[in-house]
């Protein structure tokens, strides 16, 4: 579902892997989230935000969509905001995942080493974390309000959280 379609239908456009979608009110962002990483950046000021849905934390030079490296992600989404608003600046950070889906200690701790270069990258580029909900054991099921910045995290069997 394209947005444009789903302000038409009033529902909220998934951001799949990989995938940077912005949005303005009334849309909301929604992903599901396991060991990937979703960087929501928003403009408290001109109410709009974007979601990048990243998958892997460094993409050593491979071509590919730019959302789903961390190193390459955080520019494009800064990029596509800059089209969206105007500003180059004044933009805040919310980001959530990063689980250890498959075992608590190992070489293969994608979720964490996600979780670190997106925060180099957002650093990078002088964008301020404001919250986070990083690591774990389970997936969660996010959705991005723009108008009011608000993070909500559903982990199954837990309450939901809102950033």
């Amino acid at each position: 579902m394209t947005v444009a379609e789903a302000v038409k239908t009033n529902a909220a456009p998934f951001v799949g892997m990989g995938q940077i979608v912005t949005a303005q009110p009334p849309t909301r962002l929604l992903s599901v989230l396991g060991s990937c990483i979703a960087v929501c950046v928003f403009h408290p000021r001109l109410k709009a935000a974007g979601m990048a849905h990243v998958v892997l934390p460094d993409s050593a030079g491979h071509s590919g969509s730019p959302g789903k490296f961390a190193d390459t992600s955080v520019p494009a989404l800064l990029a596509e905001l800059e089209k969206l608003t105007g500003a180059k600046a004044g933009y805040q950070a919310k980001v959530a995942g990063g689980a250890s889906m498959f075992a608590a200690s190992g070489p293969l701790q994608i979720g964490a080493a996600n979780a670190a270069a997106v925060k180099a990258a957002l650093s990078k580029a002088n964008v301020r974390i404001v919250a986070e909900h990083l690591g774990g054991g389970q997936g969660r099921r996010i959705e991005f309000d723009p108008l009011e910045g608000a993070l909500s995290i559903e982990i199954q069997g837990l309450p939901a959280i809102i950033l």
